[in-house]
């Protein structure tokens, strides 16, 4: 890639978020702007009340599902692969393996590259495409999972000992805490792929967005409503639902349930058991630490701005791979996972 890239000219870090000024745009804005592309579809990317919006199809229908009529004042689907411009500056949309529809963003002016990657990660999910990896001049990568504590084990791994433990406690119900978007469809496709082909029971909060994901091609296998089933029916089933409902009333339906949580933060053991997990999965839609530093040593970008969790420790290990790096402690990005 070219060597004389200025991104500081075109692409820079403001309080609303990564502004391209020779586009007029911005990447994940965290407020309402006039025009804004999209990486993806969770609420600290995607956010109500733009003007103009340009994202993937899916991440639309996700926007849609989430804002109804305040998704944006105009929505732009952009296919991945497909290139738009906006002004002077050339947008593409890659796959970035996270949740369904999660895309890079591709920026070319003046023979210059920047890949906003927004967040993603690089092993197989049945859910989504793969990360495809784009060579650039400046790659701005996440950093969520950015401490080298982070290495996550392999998901087969994990799905095997949440069905292990529901063979060994068949009078309990399982309820696992997944957020509902992504994480969610992602451990039943775990589940099937492992052969798992029972009815799973899901909270309210989860049933519109598996609809959304089925609509889009994404086999789920029977899935039951957990309202309404009886504590009898839902001895040693799998039960899905959001992180918080094991604190609420709504888990007092459940036979004894086995409390477990799929999420990269379940690498932390007083971070489980602070928060009453039985049997935690380390199962993250994030790139570990191992992938991080591998996708960046495999790009070999002139420079690496990095974002979105620990920004300290992937810079200075950036430094010692032999990177320019700069952390853009930009504010508004939670750690959804």
């Amino acid at each position: 890639m070219s060597q004389t890239v200025s991104p500081h000219e075109w692409l820079k870090p403001t309080p609303r978020g990564l502004y391209c000024e020779a586009g007029d745009f911005f990447v994940d804005p965290v407020q309402p702007v006039e025009r804004a592309v999209i990486t993806h579809g969770h609420s600290d990317h995607a956010r109500a009340g733009n003007g103009a919006v340009l994202a993937t199809t899916e991440t639309l229908a996700i926007m849609r599902q989430r804002f109804a009529d305040n998704a944006g004042g105009s929505l732009q689907p952009l296919a991945y692969g497909e290139t738009v411009k906006l002004g002077p500056v050339s947008v593409k949309l890659v796959p970035a393996g996270h949740i369904l529809g999660s895309a890079q963003a591709v920026l070319e002016k003046s023979g210059s590259r920047i890949v906003v990657s927004g967040d993603y990660k690089r092993r197989s999910d049945p859910t989504c495409p793969p990360f495809e990896p784009q060579p650039c001049d400046i790659f701005i990568t996440e950093a969520t999972f950015g401490l080298p504590v982070f290495r996550h084990p392999d998901d087969k791994e994990e799905i095997d000992r949440l069905l292990h433990s529901l063979r060994l406690f068949p009078e309990r119900a399982h309820l696992v805490g997944a957020y509902a978007l992504g994480k969610c469809q992602r451990v039943i496709t775990l589940l099937r792929r492992q052969g798992y082909e029972e009815p799973i029971y899901l909270h309210g909060a989860l049933q519109t967005l598996c609809a959304l994901y089925e609509k889009f091609g994404v086999a789920l296998g029977p899935l039951l409503p957990a309202l309404g089933a009886s504590k009898d029916e839902l001895k040693g089933k799998i039960v899905v639902a959001p992180p918080s409902a094991s604190t609420e009333p709504w888990a007092r339906r459940l036979p004894d349930p086995v409390v477990a949580q799929a999420s990269g933060w379940m690498r932390v053991k007083q971070r489980a058991k602070a928060s009453g997990i039985e049997l935690p999965l380390v199962i993250s839609d994030h790139a570990d630490w191992d992938e991080l530093t591998a996708t960046i040593d495999e790009l070999k970008p002139s420079e690496v701005w990095i974002t979105h969790g620990a920004e300290e420790a992937l810079l200075r290990q950036a430094g010692l791979m032999g990177y320019r790096a700069r952390a853009l402690s930009l504010i508004g990005f939670e750690d959804e996972d």
